[in-house]
């Protein structure tokens, strides 16, 4: 499986999770942004060129943690479309992963 993938200058990451688990769904929301950061500009590529992104909530209750956290990051220049959905996620310990797509 890809983490990864390139195709026609789009750029299609997959669902980046905390990588500690143990922490508040506000506090896995930012560790997954920064990651997010770290693999976009890998490809040359930022927030701003977001296009999409997919955010699964353990607990949609939780909803306004992650969202204080992603508003805090987004680009409110060059929003993207946006979904979030509950989900059950892999690891019991993970409250959030989200998933985007951005041009190169």
């Amino acid at each position: 499986m890809s983490e990864m993938v390139i195709h026609n200058g789009t750029i299609y990451l997959s669902g980046q999770i905390a990588e500690d688990g143990s922490t508040t769904v506000e506090a896995q929301t930012r560790d997954v942004l920064r990651q997010i950061d770290a693999r976009l500009a890998e490809q040359g590529s930022d927030k701003s060129r977001l296009l999409t992104a997919t955010v699964f909530l353990a607990d949609i209750a939780t909803f306004a943690q992650m969202n204080a956290a992603w508003d805090e990051w987004v680009d409110r220049a060059n929003p993207p479309t946006r979904a979030t959905v509950e989900a059950k996620l892999a690891d019991p310990a993970l409250l959030v992963e989200i998933l985007v797509v951005a041009a190169a």
